[in-house]
C-alpha cells in the first residue's frame, strides 16, 4: 500500500506573504528554507508520495484572480521538479472560510479517493502543515501531523482544537522532518527484518 506525505503549500514550502496571505506576485515568492534539498532526500530515499493540499481563499474571484495566482504557483511546482521533487497531486480549494465547504482543509471532500481505495496505508501517511487545521486534517483522515509551526500562530487558526494526539513532531525545520521520517523508515525495515 502507498503511504502519502499530504503537504500544505502557503507556510510550509513556501513562506506566506504577511500583507495579505495571498501569493500573487513574484515579489511575494520566498521558499520555505532548507525545503528543497530535505523534500528531495526525502523523495529519493522514502517511499512516500507527495500530494499537494492547500486552500488559497476565494481563487478565482475578484478578491484573487486566477490570472495572478498561476504563473507563481506554475513556477513554484516548476521549481520543485528541477530540484527532483515531484507532486503526484496537487489538490486547491478556492472557497472562504465562510463557505464551510467539504472541500476546505480541514474537512476531507478534496481527498475521498485516498479513504476509499486499499491501495493507500492511511495509517501511516502524515499530514505536513504550519495550521492547527492542517493537524485536524491529519486526525480526519486517520494519518499523522508533522506540524512546522511557530508558537506565536496557534492562538490565528480558523478552528480553536488542538488535536495534541495526532501530532508525531512539532519543529520549525525541514530537516528535523527529513530526520524523522528517515528514522520511521529505518525502524520499519527493521520489523520486517525480525518479522521475515
Amino acid at each position: 500500500m502507498k503511504k502519502i506525505l499530504f503537504i500544505d503549500r502557503d507556510g510550509t514550502l513556501v513562506k506566506e506573504p504577511e500583507i495579505d496571505k495571498q501569493l500573487d506576485s513574484f515579489d511575494k515568492l520566498s521558499f520555505f528554507p532548507g525545503v528543497f534539498k530535505y523534500l528531495n532526500k526525502i523523495s529519493e530515499e522514502l517511499d512516500f508520495k507527495l500530494v499537494m493540499v492547500t486552500n488559497q481563499d476565494g481563487l478565482g474571484t475578484g478578491s484573487f484572480p486566477e490570472e495572478t495566482f498561476w504563473p507563481t504557483h506554475n513556477f513554484l511546482l516548476k521549481s520543485f521538479k528541477n530540484e527532483g521533487v515531484i507532486f503526484e497531486k496537487i489538490l486547491i480549494d478556492k472557497s472562504f472560510p465562510k463557505d464551510k465547504a467539504p472541500t476546505r482543509k480541514p474537512q476531507i471532500g478534496l481527498l475521498t479517493e485516498y479513504l476509499n481505495s486499499e491501495n493507500y496505508d492511511l495509517h501511516n501517511s502524515f499530514v505536513i502543515g504550519d495550521r492547527v487545521t492542517d493537524m485536524e486534517l491529519a486526525s480526519n483522515l486517520g494519518a499523522k501531523g508533522l506540524f512546522l509551526c511557530n508558537n506565536d500562530r496557534l492562538g490565528e487558526e480558523e478552528s480553536g482544537q488542538y488535536p495534541s494526539e495526532v501530532i508525531a513532531l512539532k519543529t520549525t525545520k525541514w530537516k528535523e522532518i527529513y530526520s524523522f521520517l528517515k528514522l520511521e523508515h529505518t525502524a520499519d525495515a527493521i520489523v520486517i527484518i525480525f518479522i521475515s
